[in-house]
């Protein structure tokens, strides 16, 4: 059985195209925003090959690929702060926000790591939000 980095890898190849570079840079900034991030591949079908997804304590997003955009769906984006305004897709929403991504776009790479680290926050319960100033401790 192939694990769900090679098909991830698979998927990249396949896509030859500013996608797969998309979606490998995506894949590189996610997974270094977290070390203990696990990548998944579900939803196989046979109308689809399955959906790249990364996930800790519960999914953070999905890494989707289609004519026009690489879109990043985050799983719990309605909850998360998102100062720099990366979510441009899904917000209306109650639970879910996503960021499409279409060829040439430069992606903030700092602000997507922050959304990532926040979702896993949020999904090991977690109230300390990513970037909070840090309370001072009294004596």
């Amino acid at each position: 059985m192939t694990d769900a980095s090679e098909l991830m890898d698979k998927r990249i190849k396949e896509l030859a195209d500013w996608r797969g570079k998309t979606l490998s840079e995506v894949r590189r900034i996610i997974t270094e925003a977290d070390p203990e991030i696990v990548e998944e591949w579900k939803w196989v079908k046979p109308s689809n090959p399955g959906t790249p997804v990364w996930s800790r304590n519960g999914g953070i997003c999905t890494g989707e690929s289609y004519k026009n955009v690489v879109k990043l769906t985050f799983y719990k984006g309605a909850s998360l702060r998102d100062p720099t305004g990366l979510f441009n897709s899904s917000l209306e929403g109650k639970v879910r926000r996503a960021i499409d991504i279409k060829e040439g776009d430069t992606i903030d790479e700092k602000a997507l790591q922050n959304l990532v680290r926040e979702a896993v926050a949020l999904n090991l319960g977690k109230e300390k939000a990513v970037d909070a100033p840090a309370k001072s401790q009294r004596r």
